[in-house]
């Protein structure tokens, strides 16, 4: 089996880019909805405004050379190449640590916290808060290969990261995610012999407690109704990739205005970026934010690919109760939130848990001050 680490740098090609402005170009738009806000999508007039800064004003190269800094890298893991950026600590016991991504996020979310977590006492923290980082993407997302068998879910990812950390001389490490980030760590806890000495994580994967229901508190009685809300009103998306991720591939492939709205519309939805009419997610990322994270499944053709990971994983959720040590931080704007009496019933060793003020569910790239000082507090237990 090949173990090899090879540089793996960006290089997208100029005929690439020359593509997706022809396409964009020759975009066919659909009329305009028939309501005054999002509700029943990505409204038109947005779309149009943010597909006209990508043609017009939006520049990928600047980004290329944002992720390049971090040199980008690929090994094959369990057959499949995985990209991920390594970035070691200057400063000596720094803790492994790795970091994933769901959807629709992508490396670009960690842009932000990789510096300060990585070299805490350049931004006014302590060395002993330092951390040699792992970003990888997940197969079939970014620049990571697309599997080409099912079988790649959770579980196996969870498998090939500890493979990952340990090719990379980690013998021990801890592991935080988000979305499906929070169910690959989830499954790196539940591992028999995982490398890992803890998770945190910014979306805990748990249920309510039934025998709190007589006895619920206003957070937990938000908490409910917003459950309640993602399977009335928010949860399309996540049936149609669950179940036609080659269907929905087509479109997402072959037009970047239907890969930025299928993206854009969860970021107006998931990020704490306002209330009702004034919610924009302009108002905590900015369009070069947005345009970055959706380049990383444009640029790669990822629409399909990405979509799959809901058929193969949404199957195999494993509830069980964990006892590895674990920490949460709950955001306001999360999709899922949770009670931390909830948490204690699956979590035997919480050891952390912090609700915050401020923040969705892209937490490292809405908050990423909020985001690194919550990571680093988690994990001072193994310094």
């Amino acid at each position: 089996m090949n173990t090899t680490v090879t540089p793996c740098p960006i290089e997208i090609g100029d005929e690439q880019l020359d593509d997706l402005r022809r396409r964009l170009e020759m975009t066919r738009w659909p009329e305009k909805e028939t309501v005054s806000d999002w509700s029943q999508g990505a409204p038109l007039a947005y779309i149009r405004e943010l597909c006209d800064y990508w043609l017009n004003d939006y520049d990928w190269r600047r980004c290329e050379r944002a992720l390049n800094r971090f040199s980008p890298a690929k090994t094959t893991v369990d057959g499949l190449g995985i990209h991920f950026l390594h970035i070691p600590s200057p400063h000596d016991n720094a803790l492994p640590l790795i970091l994933t991504h769901g959807w629709p996020g992508s490396l670009v979310e960690f842009a932000q916290v990789i510096e300060p977590l990585v070299n805490p006492t350049a931004f006014g923290g302590r060395a002993r808060d330092a951390f040699h980082l792992v970003c990888p993407s997940l197969p079939g997302y970014g620049f990571s290969d697309k599997p080409e068998e099912t079988g790649w879910d959770m579980h196996r990812i969870a498998r090939a990261w500890d493979q990952l950390m340990a090719r990379l001389g980690y013998d021990r490490y801890v592991a935080q995610g988000g979305d499906w980030g929070s169910a690959v760590v989830h499954a790196i806890a539940q591992l028999p012999e995982s490398r890992c000495l803890g998770i945190h994580t910014n979306m805990p994967i748990l249920s309510p407690d039934p025998e709190t229901m007589d006895d619920l508190t206003e957070s937990e009685k938000s908490a409910l109704a917003g459950m309640q809300y993602y399977q009335e009103k928010d949860s399309g998306y996540a049936k149609i990739q669950s179940t036609r991720p080659q269907t929905l591939g087509y479109g997402l492939t072959d037009s970047p205005s239907a890969q930025a709205a299928w993206i854009v519309e969860k970021f107006w939805a998931w990020t704490d970026c306002g209330e009702g009419a004034d919610r924009h997610p302009e108002k905590v990322l900015t369009k070069d934010q947005l345009l970055d994270n959706i380049m990383m499944y444009w640029l790669p053709a990822a629409g399909a690919s990405s979509a799959r990971l809901y058929w193969e994983s949404f199957i195999s959720m494993d509830s069980s109760p964990i006892e590895m040590p674990v920490g949460c931080s709950i955001f306001p704007g999360e999709i899922f939130r949770a009670s931390r009496r909830w948490a204690e019933k699956r979590y035997s060793n919480l050891i952390h848990w912090n609700e915050l003020d401020r923040g969705g569910h892209f937490a490292a790239f809405e908050q990423p001050d909020i985001f690194v000082d919550e990571v680093q507090q988690c994990f001072r237990y193994f310094r």
